[in-house]
């Protein structure tokens, strides 16, 4: 089809309405070819290609499932309260809270002010990491000869400032962030050991406690020790669920959790959304 003029170039445009290629987001979601069984509406089908990011506002209960496609995803995560992103997701927090630097099941995604903005309901993957943080535009410049995000080897911060730039956020808004799906692990000597990946089809089951921004940026580990510039896709689905509540398994597994929990639905219950 011709392109040369300007009705040439949008009558090809409009020919590629229903295509779907290997890495893009499915509107509306409801249309997704293959659903979790378990899941109720989809509001959110994407796959994300290596050297991508993406990024969504969830509503309070939403479950979001992070799937390892082909066993080079590494899913670097933020989280933000949804309308008070000064209150977003704390490394630091999550881990000694919990008294426990490895991400798994059960565990509570913490903001710096004692409340549960997610938690992890399931994870068949085990290799996640919450020490090191992404990878930089520095780093990878040394690393692949190039870290900006149009390049072929796109840093993980870089890209986090465009998610958060689309969502009103600047760079001084970037917090350490979580990866899942490339395992990292400490020495007897305190250094540190990659442990990389479980293999392909490994997924995450997050459950939004809040209202979040979910950033999401699909790079490899910064510590990852290999040469070449190795990402694959990451699949991405989120549907309609519940927020965790008294007497469920993970409000009650620890007195820290409990206490998390707590706090959180009655910050929201003085807001009337609880």
């Amino acid at each position: 089809m011709a392109t040369a003029t300007t009705y040439g170039a949008r009558d090809h445009a409009r020919a590629q309405e229903g295509t779907r290629a290997e890495a893009m987001p499915v509107v509306p979601a409801s249309t997704w070819p293959a659903p979790p069984c378990e899941a109720g509406h989809l509001v959110w089908a994407e796959t994300v290609a290596g050297g991508g990011y993406t990024h969504r506002v969830l509503a309070r209960g939403t479950e979001l499932r992070l799937t390892d496609l082909s066993g080079d995803a590494c899913a670097h995560l933020l989280l933000y309260a949804a309308d008070r992103p000064w209150e977003r997701l704390n490394v630091a927090d999550t881990v000694k809270v919990q008294w426990n630097a490895y991400l798994g099941e059960g565990q509570l995604l913490l903001s710096d002010q004692g409340r549960v903005l997610a938690s992890l309901t399931a994870d068949t993957s085990g290799r996640h990491d919450a020490l090191c943080g992404t990878s930089t535009l520095v780093r990878n410049t040394r690393r692949y000869g190039d870290g900006a995000p149009q390049s072929a080897s796109p840093a993980g911060r870089e890209l986090f400032k465009l998610a958060a730039a689309k969502n009103g956020l600047g760079p001084r808004d970037l917090p350490p962030s979580l990866s899942f799906f490339q395992g990292v692990s400490i020495r007897d000597d305190g250094s540190l050991d990659f442990t990389g990946s479980a293999g392909p089809g490994g997924s995450v089951t997050l459950r939004a406690e809040q209202d979040v921004t979910v950033l999401i940026a699909n790079v490899p580990h910064p510590v990852d020790p290999r040469p070449a510039y190795t990402s694959t896709a990451l699949e991405v689905l989120a549907w309609r669920s519940a927020a965790t509540k008294p007497g469920d398994p993970l409000w009650e597994a620890t007195p820290e959790g409990r206490r998390a929990f707590l706090n959180t639905v009655e910050f929201l219950a003085a807001r009337g959304l609880a």
